[in-house]
């Protein structure tokens, strides 16, 4: 048995990730190949201040930096395809959705089971959407994922990741704590292996996700879900506003950008904490819309 393993990082916390959930399947045997998504332009770390915002309009459109041709020598035979990265802009990273979108990675995966692993901050559902729907065009087997986030509240990661992208400062410090997921958590990810293993040796993945999700594999934090798919609707309408002005990093566009910025931060530091007691208020009456949306994202992974 055979397992590609496809992954994009710039700190080495995708990658991390990808060797945790696939130490019990290597320790059985199994041969696991990594194989690196490398941008043709490698984008920067750490980023600038509009270096990273600048990301947003193509991210967000689903227009991403061209990659590398993916080396697939090798993996002709692979049994299970892993693709491990992250989200930016309440989407896949570039480089991930480069991937998806590369017409010899959708003719490897087709037909393939496909199984994706996330590491975030902590908003993942819009981009996984977006992942089912490539997955779905390449005619892939969509079969499991993997959400592994910041677990500090979201104001506070908030500090913590911006003194990670910006300042290459991932450990705690000050009054600022460890960004981005725990060494703990990514040791603890090998537990979802087991079910991969178990699911390779059967060449049965119809209950992979269920299994999965028994371990803890999708951190559903609903009030999250519903500020994501609002700031994803909006940051689509600043996607389009800022791209009128030209494409990735025109000048012509540098002041929308900014703008956008300062959207960013008054969204997180002066709407969503509104936002929070509106939501718990009005609770009981979101019940049914919660129940539907989370069994639509933990469990549907046909693009239906």
């Amino acid at each position: 048995m055979k397992v590609a393993v496809f992954y994009f990082t710039q700190t080495g916390q995708a990658l991390a990730i990808a060797k945790s959930v696939c130490q019990p399947v290597e320790a059985a045997g199994v041969e696991v190949v990594y194989r690196a998504i490398e941008p043709v332009t490698p984008f920067p770390y750490p980023w600038s201040y509009m270096d990273f915002f600048q990301l947003m309009p193509e991210t967000r459109l689903y227009m991403p930096a061209p990659i590398k041709e993916p080396d697939f020598s090798g993996v002709e035979d692979a049994d299970l395809v892993i693709l491990s990265g992250q989200s930016w802009y309440l989407s896949p990273s570039q480089p991930i959705e480069a991937f998806l979108q590369n017409e010899r990675a959708r003719a490897f995966m087709k037909g393939r089971p496909v199984v994706t692993l996330n590491g975030c901050r902590n908003m993942w559902a819009m981009g996984q959407k977006e992942i089912r729907k490539q997955l779905a065009l390449a005619g892939a087997h969509y079969v499991g994922y993997i959400v592994l986030q910041d677990e500090h509240p979201n104001l506070v990661s908030l500090f913590s990741i911006v003194s990670w992208l910006f300042y290459d400062k991932k450990d705690a410090h000050g009054l600022i704590p460890h960004a981005g997921v725990t060494d703990s958590n990514i040791s603890a990810a090998s537990r979802f292996g087991t079910p991969l293993l178990k699911a390779l040796k059967n060449a049965d993945f119809s209950n992979l996700q269920q299994e999965l999700v028994d371990l803890g594999s999708v951190p559903y934090r609903s009030f999250l879900v519903f500020v994501e798919t609002v700031g994803h609707r909006m940051f689509g309408k600043w996607a389009k506003f800022c791209r009128k002005k030209g494409g990735p990093n025109a000048q012509e566009r540098s002041t929308r950008i900014f703008l956008f910025s300062l959207y960013v931060f008054f969204a997180l530091l002066v709407a969503s904490p509104i936002a929070l007691v509106l939501y718990y208020a009005t609770y009981l009456l979101r019940i049914p819309g919660i129940k539907r949306k989370k069994k639509d994202l933990l469990f549907n992974l046909a693009d239906k």
